[in-house]
């Protein structure tokens, strides 16, 4: 019997009313010979409507399967290969952060640092880890770690999950701004691998504090970028119904931001998405890992440094060039 989802989203509906019936007959302890023919009927019928359904969705729809609570979160990626992990807590400043997950462990007997955005998997879990938004506490907690790490020469692996970071009067008090701006420069400092993956929503400075990596992954159907399509349709357009619009506008997606050379991979999802076959996504995960670690381990520290700083730099190069010759055609086109 499937494990299908409590939660489904509007475009899966039809998928899930065959998939309700399909349990309903293979439940029953003896099947008679219309059960059987009506089974093989109803999972035809559910292959095709897999196949349509997401062959080929848009990004607004990859922006609700990147935010679909029955996604993997950072700790099912923790728990499932990071071998004897052991979290560490707190900024040595002001307190711990539960929605930054940071600790070592070992991966393919290797020892790293492992930092991540945890969501929670229910009402309770999410309210503990503040639905994966980190004060800034948290992101100097990431800090400490990854000079832990540096010092004791152990790669850094980040999970990236979040709406953003928290936008509370407590955060912005005690330096949210600062602390993100902190991580970023710390994530350019260190002389060992990092390496991103963006496995669910990578919102805004809240996901590029540990984002700023050697190899930057993202699965298939996430997402990435500098605001929310909401926060998006309410600025440009002032109405929330065009979220569809900003959705598109933001150009989000991964295949998106693999043309324009924002992420290094796309991992790829199970042809039904994350949150139907968990098993099979962490796999993926931890292959893509393990592959781009193998690389960089081979790589000297000062080499690593200035890659990674030249690699973000040469973003802001490419922007730059492509912003001062749109300038020059609008101008252009103004004198005709």
């Amino acid at each position: 019997m499937s494990d299908s989802p409590a939660f489904v989203l509007d475009f899966e509906k039809d998928i899930a009313v065959v998939q309700e019936k399909i349990d309903a007959i293979e439940v029953l302890e003896e099947k008679t010979t219309e059960n059987k023919r009506e089974l093989t009927r109803l999972t035809n019928k559910l292959k095709k409507l897999q196949d349509t359904v997401y062959a080929d969705l848009t990004p607004f729809e990859k922006a609700q399967v990147a935010r679909h609570p029955n996604r993997p979160h950072c700790l099912d990626y923790i728990n499932a290969f990071i071998n004897d992990f052991v979290p560490l807590s707190g900024d040595r400043l002001f307190a711990n952060d539960d929605a930054m997950i940071a600790g070592i462990g070992n991966f393919h007997n290797v020892s790293v640092a492992v930092i991540g955005q945890e969501k929670g998997d229910d009402l309770e879990s999410r309210m503990k880890y503040n639905f994966g938004m980190a004060r800034p506490e948290g992101y100097r907690k990431a800090q400490r770690i990854m000079d832990l790490a540096e010092k004791f020469n152990m790669p850094i692996i980040t999970f990236v999950d979040t709406a953003g970071a928290y936008p509370g009067i407590d955060a912005e008090e005690r330096g949210q701004a600062e602390a993100i701006a902190s991580s970023i420069e710390k994530c350019l400092q260190v002389k060992v691998p990092i390496i991103a993956v963006i496995i669910g929503e990578g919102g805004s400075g809240g996901a590029i504090a540990i984002a700023v990596a050697d190899r930057v992954l993202m699965l298939e159907n996430s997402i990435y970028s500098v605001i929310s399509p909401e926060g998006c349709a309410s600025i440009l357009w002032r109405s929330a119904d065009k979220v569809k619009e900003a959705t598109e506008a933001l150009k989000l997606t991964a295949a998106d931001l693999k043309k324009f050379g924002v992420i290094d991979e796309i991992i790829k999802e199970p042809f039904n998405c994350a949150h139907n076959d968990k098993e099979q996504t962490i796999k993926n995960v931890e292959e893509a890992i393990l592959n781009n670690l193998k690389a960089l381990l081979t790589m000297r520290g000062a080499d690593l440094k200035e890659s990674r700083t030249e690699k973000f730099l040469q973003m802001g190069r490419l922007q730059t060039a492509a912003s001062d010759k749109k300038e020059k055609e609008n101008g252009t086109k103004r004198k005709s």
